[in-house]
């Protein structure tokens, strides 16, 4: 048995995702996940606010391994953490458990 998606499936969800995200008339930085708990970046700025969550980790694995400081990657693996969710808390939607897209409320 194969474990592979379709690619018509795999293109179906991408659809999704991307009508989900443009639907974003409150301006959030990150949109709650279509499935699962947690956030999606929505905008440019969500992005920037991950690329620099990536950077401090990286940062703490190098200055880790050059320093022989191994506490340094759990400190930038923390300190990422603690960034996204902070922005995440403040300029995104309220996370909560979903599993595919909200049903419009009548």
């Amino acid at each position: 048995m194969s474990t592979k998606m379709p690619k018509q499936l795999i293109l179906i969800l991408c659809k999704e995702y991307i009508k989900y995200l443009k639907d974003n008339p409150q301006g959030y930085w990150f949109k709650a996940r279509l499935y699962g708990w947690g956030w999606v970046p929505a905008k440019w700025q969500g992005w920037l606010v991950v690329a620099i969550g990536v950077a401090i980790f990286i940062a703490g694995i190098y200055v880790g391994d050059t320093d022989d400081a191994p506490g340094a990657a759990l400190l930038g693996f923390l300190l990422m953490i603690a960034l996204i969710f902070t922005f995440g808390y403040w300029k995104g939607e309220k996370p909560r458990w979903q599993w595919g897209s909200p049903k419009n409320k009548e």
